[in-house]
């Protein structure tokens, strides 16, 4: 996921729009009241979500119809695993040098 498609997601407004969006699609006119913006400021949001590539937007006669894109959602998640890999192999190699630590200070080893 691009950087700019995160900093959309970053704005709260635009945020809420795209977890409305996920019960599935609305028109501009929903979309703004259901998020209490006035029509102007809801279609300023959707613009840059729409240039981000997070929503699309379809004329329907004299509608606009708003649905999420499938595909900026599937390259966040394996962004998000490649951390998750990232730092389960960090805390993989923490584990190992704790148990390092402790097996040299085992009292055992301070016998008389």
């Amino acid at each position: 996921m691009h950087k700019t498609a995160l900093s959309a997601l970053a704005e709260p407004n635009r945020m809420r729009i795209v977890e409305l969006l996920r019960d599935g699609p609305l028109t501009v006119g929903e979309i703004a009241d259901r998020v209490g913006l006035r029509q102007p400021q809801t279609s300023k949001h959707l613009k840059v979500l729409s240039d981000t590539g997070i929503v699309e937007v379809q004329a329907d006669a004299n509608r606009r119809i708003c649905r999420l894109r499938p595909e900026p959602f599937h390259a966040l998640d394996a962004w998000l695993h490649s951390f998750e890999r990232i730092m389960r192999e960090r805390f993989d190699n923490l584990d190992d040098y704790l148990r390092e630590l402790q097996s040299h200070d085992d009292p055992q080893d301070h016998r008389d």
